[in-house]
């Protein structure tokens, strides 16, 4: 028996069944484009056995998409409503027994998934999809590549390069682990309720050795994060409070890691900041 997908008029009536209400507000738009839900398992490049992590897969129609390529999936949900009905529906569209394990749980708190995922694949809300992708590829380094739909404003910063417009704080930490991009924009007529901003789909492949150890990365997301809390200042005063307390210490420490004290955060790449985290490990 194959797997088959959601149609709008059964997510509909899944959602009545659970008394879901989706809201704009809380970013639970649900797909309901059989074609979108390929789509974004055929950009992800899900094959055959790949073991992929799903975070908030609600009532499953990308669920059951990435489960009909063959792969298996461990689902986060933190809806208990919808964690428990997952696997039901799953049944009945044809899932073999054993492909799809649902964790009951909150993305941002959990520390270990079974299955030992390595692809992820999600429809994230815009309140949450930044620290939920962090928190990922913190926890979990085997996860190697994955594709994310994300609000259009979420997926072009984290896409972005240093001295775009757009670039900020996460665009640098996410770059940490590897190369992120754009890979299409997802029309709004394909969610339900219809949003009231555009989509797009994120990919990113993780680098094939780590860019520095566990240490270092909390260092430099420390300096990310002084860097980016007073945009557009110079470092040598945006970043005294991690370098030393003073700007003289500070422009010391940027001296030191070959970056200019008048420069601005968004100007650096993650690889500058790892430079000034190795100069300054113990101010």
């Amino acid at each position: 028996m194959s797997v088959h997908l959601l149609g709008a008029t059964e997510i509909r009536a899944l959602a009545t069944e659970l008394d879901v209400t989706p809201t704009k507000k809380l970013g639970q738009n649900f797909v309901v484009d059989a074609n979108t839900v390929r789509r974004i398992v055929q950009v992800a490049r899900v094959a055959r056995g790949d073991r992929v992590v799903e975070v908030g897969p609600g009532l499953g129609s990308l669920t059951l998409a990435i489960l009909e390529a063959e792969a298996s999936v461990t689902a986060v949900e933190i809806d208990h409503r919808l964690a428990e009905r997952l696997p039901e529906t799953a049944r009945a569209h044809g899932v073999p027994e054993g492909a799809l394990t649902v964790v009951d749980a909150d993305a941002l708190r959990v520390r270990e998934l079974p299955g030992d995922p390595e692809v992820l694949v999600a429809n994230l809300p815009y309140n949450v999809s930044v620290p939920v992708l962090l928190h990922l590829l913190e926890t979990f380094p085997r996860l190697e590549r994955g594709v994310v739909m994300v609000q259009a404003e979420v997926g072009e910063r984290l896409a972005a390069p240093p001295g775009s417009k757009v670039y900020g704080a996460p665009s640098a930490k996410a770059a940490w682990y590897g190369p992120w991009r754009l890979a299409g924009t997802v029309s709004r007529q394909v969610f339900w309720p219809v949003p009231n901003v555009d989509s797009v789909l994120v990919a990113f492949a993780r680098d094939a050795e780590p860019r520095g150890t566990e240490d270092e990365r909390r260092r430099t997301f420390a300096i990310i994060d002084a860097a980016f809390q007073q945009r557009r200042k110079m470092l040598r005063q945006a970043l005294s409070s991690v370098l030393g307390g003073s700007s003289a210490e500070a422009s010391a420490a940027l001296e030191a890691a070959g970056v200019a004290p008048t420069a601005r955060g968004e100007e650096l790449g993650v690889e500058d900041y790892l430079r000034v985290a190795r100069v300054s490990p113990g101010r």
